[in-house]
C-alpha cells in the first residue's frame, strides 16, 4: 500500500484508478449522507476524487489514505449543498419545483370564447381593444400610437365593450348559475 500511496502522489494514472475503485463506495457514501441526493453525491464524488488528485503531491505520506479522501468529500458535500441553496445570478430567488395544475375545460373554454369574441369585434375596435387590455396602453397613449383622436379611442372602447358584453351575456349567466333555457316549439 505505501507503494500505491507513493504512485498516487506522484500522479501516476493507474494508481489514481486503483484509489479510485478501492474508496469510491465509501467516498459515495459520506457524500450521499450529507447531500441526500444521489445525483448531486455522484458529482461530489467525481469533485472529490478531482480535487485529491489535484492535491496528491500535498498527501503527507505515511498516513491513511481514506480519512483523507472522506474528509474532502465531507468538505465538498457541503460546499455542493450550499451552493444549492443559494441564490441563482442576478439576485433571483433559488428555482423550486412547484406542480402546475391544469386548467379545467371550463376555464379552457371560457377562454376560447372571449378570444373568439375578440376576434369578431370589427378591426378599429379590436385593436383599442388589444392596445388597452392585453397590452396595457391607456387611452391618451392609444390614441398617439394610432394617430387618432382620443374621443375616437373611447368611443370605439366603448362599441367594442357593448358588442362585447352581448357576445358573452352566455358566460355572465353561468356564473351566476342560470341556465340557458331552450323553449321546446312542439
Amino acid at each position: 500500500m505505501p507503494d500505491l500511496i507513493e504512485r498516487f502522489k506522484a500522479g501516476e494514472p493507474d494508481a489514481v484508478r486503483t484509489v479510485y475503485r478501492e474508496h469510491a463506495g465509501a467516498v459515495t457514501t459520506v457524500a450521499r449522507s450529507i447531500v441526500h441526493d444521489p445525483e448531486l453525491a455522484a458529482d461530489v464524488v467525481q469533485q472529490t476524487f478531482v480535487k485529491a488528485w489535484r492535491a496528491a503531491r500535498r498527501f503527507e505520506g505515511g498516513r491513511e489514505i481514506a480519512p483523507w479522501l472522506y474528509s474532502i468529500a465531507r468538505h465538498t458535500a457541503i460546499d455542493a449543498l450550499r451552493s444549492e441553496m443559494k441564490p441563482t445570478r442576478g439576485g433571483h430567488e433559488p428555482e423550486i419545483d412547484r406542480g402546475v395544475e391544469a386548467e379545467s375545460f371550463e376555464r379552457t373554454w371560457e377562454r376560447f370564447e372571449v378570444r373568439r369574441a375578440i376576434d369578431g369585434l370589427p378591426p378599429d375596435e379590436r385593436e383599442v381593444v388589444r392596445r388597452s387590455h392585453l397590452l396595457g396602453y391607456t387611452h391618451d397613449q392609444i390614441a398617439s400610437q394610432l394617430g387618432i383622436p382620443i374621443g375616437t379611442v373611447k368611443s370605439r372602447s366603448g362599441r367594442a365593450h357593448k358588442r362585447l358584453a352581448v357576445a358573452l351575456a352566455h358566460l355572465a349567466a353561468n356564473q351566476t348559475g342560470e341556465r340557458d333555457v331552450v323553449q321546446d316549439e312542439t
